[in-house]
């Protein structure tokens, strides 16, 4: 499958704090700050209006209502009117006012997520299954979107709105706000444990999303190869299972909520019925007036929704809580190593081909002296993929490296253009040592073509072109696909300009290889690495490429994986790479002649693959 089916790593930290995780994202709302203030300020105001509205009812029905004045009555009406839509209008430009920093704020997280995935070594990339990114910077964000909305700004509204209705619940009647006082303990308790328990659902549910993702792509990307060996039942079936177990993930969120829920409406609306009750014996006993009852009973019923969304409120915040830390999970992994001395990108001189000409004394090539490697995520305990190996290509050569599967071929091409760091050693290209050069400089000397050519949903031209600098244009292009022997892209339907689409799947894997050597031989590198580059090819295409490509070749100094003896006599020498060390190097004939192992490989009975 083209992606990894393996779970991102998920490290099990003690008990968090959901305002500690939150407060990770004060620097991207710091810029926008201003606006969610003015926003918290315009619904407090909207919000406390609704509590004037009760005090409004008691002037009605302890005067004008009391008196049968009719034009008191109508007065008062239209008061009540009149705060309604003053508060309609406020909650209004309260949304208006955070549409815009919240958009923002999701952009900035969303880019600097891209810019830290682009810049995470390779090693990460292979330990992380991609629909978990992908769900982080999709469905994660969109959760902190819709925090910074709603429950961002209305946990702190309607915490100020229960203040200021419970200050003018007892400056009406002290003994029946004492009586709505009595569920605020069980409500606390309650809350609390509802926001540890919702806290790992939630947790579950976004990993899950990200799993299920996972498997989404890898079935999208590799539909050939499901219809290929019928194994579309197996990958339903593995939905089936995945799309189940987060089913069951969002039913117990749901039944957390309801149960919240209800518990949240049951103990408020028992508190009412108490204080109406007792209400009605002291309007009876003529000890409070009916206005007051009245204005009692409408501003607590006026708190019944700034107390029942307590429960959304805390599960919206929770679930944005578990998605900053998904977030920061990823923007915490540590980014490709710095370069340990500054430089500068490279020139055209660096560019040039042919700046040093072969020789056995001539100082330059690519060297590698004693490079061990061990991939990071291997244990501690065992062996190295690549054990001291030294070995030496000199400038303007082309050297052919040979090995069995297993031996560490493509882990040594990999670290030329530091796609990996070393254990220990170092390679030097023309006598610098690559740790000590900034990578941008690195990667322009550099040109690479892997064994899986990988296009990209853009033009032929675009993908072509991104092996060479900005000034690159046309001329290089069409130099380069011929190189290449890519004629086929005069008649594709727009030229060098036709779309080829997700993962170039719309060409063959012969046209996709011969676009990925062009994209590697566009900007005329100074070194050049490429990875089996002619495993697809048909044997009369593969003549004509290997014919262009010796004219590139002599004018660089390259690192060759062969796996096949015409590969091979593209090269001044060969290197044999066995079991993670460099057993041979020579000629093709001269290790055909005192090399069983190489002699074996190229005989066409040993295992020719990596």
């Amino acid at each position: 499958m083209p992606a990894s089916t393996s779970a991102a790593p998920r490290p099990v930290a003690p008990k968090r704090s959901a305002v500690r995780s939150l407060l990770r994202l004060w620097p991207y709302l710091r810029p926008v700050r201003g606006r969610f203030l003015a926003a918290a300020f315009v619904a407090v105001v909207a919000s406390c209006l609704s509590l004037v509205i009760p005090l409004v009812l008691k002037w009605m029905v302890d005067g004008p209502v009391a008196g049968r004045d009719p034009d008191g009555v109508w007065l008062g009406a239209l008061a009540v009117l009149g705060l309604g839509v003053a508060e309609a209008l406020l909650f209004g430009l309260r949304r208006w006012l955070v549409a815009r920093p919240s958009t923002r704020v999701e952009a900035s997280l969303r880019a600097d997520l891209y810019r830290r995935l682009q810049r995470l070594p390779v090693a990460f990339h292979d330990r992380w299954a991609s629909g978990q990114l992908l769900s982080r910077g999709t469905t994660d964000l969109s959760l902190l979107r819709m925090f910074l909305v709603f429950p961002l700004t209305f946990l702190f509204v309607n915490g100020v709105t229960v203040l200021a209705g419970f200050v003018v619940l007892l400056a009406q009647d002290w003994s029946l706000g004492l009586v709505l006082l009595l569920p605020v303990v069980p409500l606390v308790v309650g809350c609390s444990l509802f926001e540890t328990r919702y806290s790992k659902a939630a947790r579950r549910a976004q990993d899950q999303v990200g799993d299920l993702t996972t498997l989404v792509e890898e079935s999208v990307l590799g539909i050939r190869v499901v219809k290929g060996f019928g194994r579309h039942r197996s990958q339903a079936r593995a939905f089936r299972v995945l799309a189940e177990r987060l089913r069951g993930t969002e039913l117990r969120k749901a039944r957390l909520l309801a149960a919240i829920w209800a518990f949240i409406t049951t103990v408020p609306e028992l508190a009412i019925g108490a204080a109406l009750v007792l209400g009605t014996v002291q309007v009876a006993d003529g000890e409070l007036s009916a206005g007051t009852l009245v204005a009692f009973l409408s501003t607590a019923l006026a708190l019944r929704w700034p107390v029942e969304s307590i429960g959304f409120l805390l599960a919206m915040s929770q679930e944005a809580a578990t998605a900053t830390e998904r977030y920061f999970e990823v923007m915490d992994q540590a980014e490709e190593t710095a370069d340990r001395a500054p430089g500068a990108v490279a020139t055209a001189a660096d560019r040039a081909p042919g700046r040093d000409a072969p020789g056995g004394d001539v100082p330059g090539g690519v060297v590698f002296e004693g490079v061990t490697f061990r991939y990071p995520d291997a244990p501690e305990d065992s062996p190295p993929v690549l054990r001291g190996v030294d070995l030496r290509i000199r400038p303007g050569e082309t050297l052919a490296l040979v090995g069995a599967t297993g031996s560490g071929k493509t882990t040594l091409t990999a670290l030329v253009p530091r796609l990996y760091e070393l254990t220990s050693g170092r390679v030097l290209l023309d006598g610098e040592d690559i740790a000590e050069m900034p990578r941008e400089r690195l990667r322009s000397l550099v040109a690479v073509a892997f064994e899986e050519p990988t296009l990209f949903s853009a033009s032929v031209r675009d993908n072509v072109l991104m092996g060479a600098g900005p000034e690159a244009g046309d001329a290089e292009l069409r130099r380069a696909l011929d190189v290449a022997q890519a004629g086929f892209v005069a008649d594709l339907p727009r030229g060098a300009r036709t779309e080829v689409g997700e993962q170039g799947l719309s060409l063959s894997g012969g046209q996709r290889q011969r676009l990925a050597l062009a994209r590697a031989v566009v900007g005329t590198p100074r070194f050049l690495v490429l990875d089996d580059p002619l495993s697809a090819l048909d044997v009369h295409t593969e003549a004509l490429v290997e014919a262009a490509l010796r004219e590139v070749l002599r004018d660089t100094t390259a690192l060759v994986v062969a796996h096949r003896p015409s590969t091979v006599l593209l090269a001044d020498r060969v290197a044999l790479l066995s079991e993670g060390r460099i057993a041979a190097v020579g000629t093709h004939q001269e290790l055909l002649r005192t090399s069983a192992e190489y002699a074996w490989l190229m005989s066409g009975t040993g295992d020719g693959k990596r």
